[in-house]
């Protein structure tokens, strides 16, 4: 009960979305189906496609946690990553599409629009929802953020699931936005088509946001390194053991958002003999792992300075 307690606690900012996501889809295509309104379709369609992409990062989270076999020894991580990418797809084809195609058929084919009042209505409730929705989103991401800048933060993020949510609410709030915009220039100008054209330019929101998170989500999939610092501070490290000579390279690699795969190539003292060698490279890995318990797979090679492939073999450590 308390781990289930734990993992809601941790998937906050997903199920608010979610939550919140589903009564107003609900809600607006209840709108669109009284008033006629291309962009309250549009909107009642977004709302959907976003609720689907709760669910699928809330599958991928739980896949993500299962422990590593014969046929994945590094666990499967990344699956998160990969629904991630699922969901910008989907983003880009269903809610950019849909949208698009809709607002373009509203300006084909014109169709008068009735008492905007309901519209009004679900797009103040909506983005009170979604507001409330994108708070959470916001503060659990500028906790994680730490001191970087936002878009740093962005690039840094090994975590897809709580910057899809804030690009996703974002882009429901201007969403919201030009379709009230839409309405009511829709019948204060007299023509619906303004309703369509308002319904395309939420599709080219929705593909804005889509291209950037399939982006990041990418980079993720194929493999980043961990925090630049991280990796500076385990050079620092393995190097400031006595029997090191030289640090050659530390490549590392996010196996999951909380799990990092480090491969150290270092220059052991010529004078140390295999029985010397083995109980040092267990003590360099009990002290990582104790400094950063993120490393869950720790690999050090033995490997002369000379030999070390070009442009990974940095200047010797200061004083050795």
């Amino acid at each position: 009960m308390s781990d289930l307690l734990s993992r809601v606690r941790d998937n906050i900012v997903l199920y608010g979305a979610l939550a919140a996501n589903l009564g107003i889809g609900i809600a607006k295509f209840v709108a669109a189906g009284i008033t006629g309104s291309s962009s309250m379709l549009t909107e009642g369609v977004h709302s959907c496609v976003d609720s689907l992409n709760q669910v699928l990062l809330l599958y991928g989270q739980k896949r993500s946690r299962r422990a590593p076999d014969a046929a994945h020894p590094f666990g499967y991580g990344r699956e998160l990553y990969f629904w991630a990418f699922v969901v910008a797809i989907l983003i880009f084809a269903v809610g950019a599409g849909v949208s698009i195609y809709e607002g373009w058929l509203h300006i084909r084919e014109p169709e008068e629009l009735t008492d905007p009042t309901v519209n009004y209505v679900v797009i103040a409730i909506a983005f009170a929802l979604e507001g409330t929705s994108w708070t959470l989103a916001m503060r659990e991401f500028a906790g994680a953020k730490g001191e970087a800048g936002w878009w740093q933060a962005v690039r840094e993020s090994k975590d897809p699931a709580t910057f899809i949510v804030l690009f996703e609410d974002s882009a429901a709030l201007a969403g919201l936005l030009v379709a009230g915009i839409g309405v009511w220039a829709s019948h204060a100008l007299g023509d619906p088509r303004l309703d369509g054209i308002a319904s395309i330019v939420i599709g080219g929101i929705l593909a804005a946001v889509a291209v950037l998170l399939a982006r990041e989500a990418k980079g993720l999939l194929i493999g980043e390194r961990a925090d630049p610092a991280t990796i500076a501070r385990i050079r620092q490290m393995v190097g400031a053991h006595p029997g090191i000579s030289t640090v050659n390279h530390v490549r590392t690699v996010h196996t999951a958002p909380d799990a990092v795969f480090v491969a150290i190539s270092a220059d052991f003292d010529d004078a140390l003999t295999m029985g010397e060698a083995e109980p040092l490279v267990e003590r360099i890995e009990a002290e990582l792992r104790e400094t950063f318990p993120s490393l869950k797979s720790i690999y050090i090679r033995p490997e002369r300075h000379d030999d070390a492939p070009a442009g990974f073999a940095p200047p010797r450590s200061p004083g050795r």
